[in-house]
């Protein structure tokens, strides 16, 4: 068994889920929406199945959906890809970024990864061979700074992974900060994979800075968009990845051997739904914002100190300043167990030197899941103090 994965303990994710289940509790754990999702591009989806093609499509995506990503960058980031040579289809972006990974790493080479960090980055960076090299962000910013970035490059940096907006944090990075990363990058020859699924779940009249359209990173950057993000629906695993043409060619080799394809059925959908108007887009995100103030508001009621959240389905509480005597983890079990409502320890997204006092809540949910899972926190900070 290959240790990277054999020796890997049982996700968070997958524990506190199962808790969920066992005590009938409200899940505030994983990271999905109990909305269907938009009728429109789910009913493309369903016209494309029994009236489209249903066999291989072209390996680096339907030239359709191709050309509707550069369209939609286009448009909302004023970046120009070629469909033809700087844009990918794949099933998802984990796919996406362990192929970029698997293709753009040697063993020895090394990687920096922000943490907390998605928990695939790891093992993906070792499964490819690459040495993680860390910079650890802390609550309330969660921003870094040049000297974090000092003490992470190194002449053996080939590959930066870089999410943002940042899960689970809810951060997303102002313009100076990328450009300072965008420095080190040109510094060391290295090359930034940027997770960024989340780029249009943003508030507050926030707008996404893609690090590709950074000056001197459209060379050496590797964009990764989700369809399951941008139309909330998580499932169904439709990635795009837009780089200069000689790195996508590379990065196309290692999708070729990884999946290969996506289903095409899908790929229309999703075609259609990346030319909605910007009508869809502005509700979508206004509906999040009114979810996560309304969330906000009650736990503040209820006395736990809230974080921002700026983008993202993800709002945090640091429990640091109630003087518990528990950790996040401690706390989120008991939390499941005594009262009903599961949530994530963010410790779980740090692989060392981990912040042990913020808990992560997903408020992509309907009113009343929220209101609930509200009333069943009423007495959680009392009986822990």
């Amino acid at each position: 068994m290959n240790p990277v994965f054999a020796d890997l303990p049982v996700s968070v994710f997958e524990v506190m889920s199962r808790l969920a289940r066992e005590h009938d509790a409200v899940n505030l754990g994983q990271g999905f929406p109990d909305d269907p999702g938009p009728q429109d591009v789910r009913e493309k989806a369903a016209e494309a199945v029994i009236r489209g093609w249903n066999q291989y499509p072209p390996m680096m995506g339907l030239p359709e959906l191709r050309q509707a990503v550069s369209a939609h960058y286009q448009h909302w980031h004023g970046q120009a890809f070629d469909p033809e040579t700087e844009v990918m289809i794949t099933s998802g972006a984990t796919e996406a970024i362990a192929g970029a990974l698997l293709a753009l790493i040697e063993p020895g080479d090394e990687v920096v990864l922000f943490q907390p960090l998605y928990d695939a980055y790891l093992p993906l960076v070792q499964r490819a061979g690459g040495v993680p090299r860390f910079v650890r962000l802390e609550p309330p910013r969660w921003r870094f700074s040049e000297d974090d970035l000092a003490r992470a490059f190194t002449p053996k940096t080939r590959v930066v992974l870089f999410n943002n907006p940042l899960n689970p944090a809810g951060t997303v990075y102002p313009r100076e900060d990328l450009e300072l990363l965008a420095r080190f990058c040109g510094r060391s020859g290295a090359i930034a994979v940027c997770d960024e699924v989340w780029e249009h779940v943003v508030f507050d009249g926030r707008r996404h800075s893609p690090l590709i359209g950074i000056p001197g990173m459209r060379e050496r950057c590797v964009k990764i968009g989700s369809a399951g993000k941008i139309f909330s629906l998580t499932g169904w695993k439709v990635g795009f990845v837009c780089a200069a043409p000689a790195i996508m060619r590379v990065l196309a080799k290692a999708h070729q051997y990884i999946t290969f394809t996506t289903p095409p059925n899908l790929q229309s959908a999703v075609a259609y739904g990346l030319g909605k108007s910007d009508d869809y887009f502005a509700t979508m995100r206004r509906d999040f914002q009114r979810s996560r103030d309304r969330f906000a508001a009650g736990l503040r009621v209820l006395g736990f100190p809230v974080l921002e959240a700026q983008g993202t389905y993800f709002l945090n509480v640091d429990l640091k300043p109630l003087g518990l005597n528990e950790d996040d983890e401690a706390f989120c079990r008991r939390l499941v167990a005594e009262h009903g409502v599961a949530a994530i320890p963010v410790s779980a997204f740090y692989a060392t030197e981990a912040v042990r006092s913020v808990v992560r809540f997903c408020f992509a949910k309907r009113d009343a899941t929220l209101d609930t899972a509200l009333d069943r926190l009423a007495g959680a900070l009392k009986r822990a103090a």
